[in-house]
């Protein structure tokens, strides 16, 4: 199986490719799509969409793994996350790929073991899960981890342990 995982944000959206073995996956990708403050949201929105599109055009993955709302104290945050995660769906929906989320919480402890982990402790998993010779940007990180929760989720052994849900 391919997938293809998004950690969706406005300004900085992680994005990773992997495919295999949930136990020993191939890193085929990843990447942030970094948008400058000076374009405006919806422009910015417009270029997350076209940048996976071209991303699911080059390695054409089985499914798409999301990272699933979070709780922010700021409602223009909220806003802003969920935009960018409506991008993120729409390039999937466009192509017909079925898309799962991931409740963040899930997706730390499947990697690191601990649901409260920090972005910089999941960076260093990721790194030493898949053999990565650098650490990765932390959105980067984020969606290699979604990946690695998908994957896990998707081995009947470990499914029950990751609460997956379809978008």
């Amino acid at each position: 199986m391919r997938v293809l995982s998004i950690d969706p944000a406005v300004r900085n959206t992680g994005y990773a490719v992997l495919e295999g073995d949930p136990r020993k996956p191939t890193v085929l990708a990843f990447d942030v799509i970094s948008i400058p403050s000076k374009i405006p949201q919806s422009a910015a929105l417009s270029a997350i969409r076209s940048h996976l599109v071209n991303v699911i055009q080059k390695f054409q993955p089985d499914e798409v793994a999301v990272e699933g709302i979070i709780y922010v104290q700021s409602h223009q945050t909220a806003i802003s996350m969920g935009a960018a995660r409506a991008a993120a769906l729409i390039a999937a929906a466009d192509h017909g790929l079925p898309v799962y989320e991931y409740a963040p919480r899930k997706v730390k402890s499947a990697v690191v073991g601990n649901g409260n982990a920090d972005k910089s402790q999941v960076a260093f998993m990721v790194r030493a899960l898949l053999g990565l010779s650098e650490t990765p940007p932390a959105d980067a990180a984020d969606a290699l981890a979604i990946a690695m929760a998908h994957l896990q989720a998707s081995d009947p052994l470990k499914a029950k342990l990751l609460e997956r849900r379809m978008v």
